[in-house]
């Protein structure tokens, strides 16, 4: 799908605050109501517009502690990828979980209360999934810079 200026703008604004009016989104764009709610209508129906959602505080929900894990595992069968993906993405302190080249084969994003929690996590969730081979993990020191914008 080929995109205008305005459907750039129209998804930036977006992205920038998903719960402005039409009529701000108008007013910001230069075009009538309508033409915004019809942009926004062709954009959610081609799956551009994926889905909305809040984005959470993570300091105010205990979730501060973000730590980033290599996971490699034992072969690279289907059975043991297959079988480690539908795994993991039952773990609710996963937030992200990528299958990806190099060393390991897995990187996963982690949110949990503390050092602890991340732990527990470690010990009693992921290491528990069969046919992991090693894991490595980072620790989040200063978060420097998080978006969920995509230029476009």
């Amino acid at each position: 799908m080929t995109f205008d200026a305005i459907d750039k703008k129209l998804l930036e604004q977006l992205q920038i605050d998903n719960k402005q009016t039409n009529k701000e989104l108008s007013c910001k764009l230069n075009l009538y109501i309508t033409a915004v709610y019809e942009r926004i209508k062709k954009l959610e129906n081609n799956g551009v517009i994926d889905k909305y959602v809040a984005l959470i505080n993570k300091e105010k929900i205990d979730k501060a502690f973000v730590a980033f894990c290599h996971v490699k595992l034992m072969q690279h069968s289907h059975e043991f990828v297959t079988r480690f993906e539908k795994e993991v993405i039952k773990i609710d302190e996963v937030v992200e979980c990528y299958h990806v080249s190099g060393d390991y084969d897995y990187l996963i994003k982690v949110h949990v209360k503390d050092m602890e929690a991340f732990r527990d996590f470690m010990v009693n969730k992921l290491t528990t999934i069969s046919h992991i081979g090693s894991t490595h993990s980072m620790f989040v020191i200063n978060e420097v810079k998080h978006t969920t914008a995509i230029s476009i």
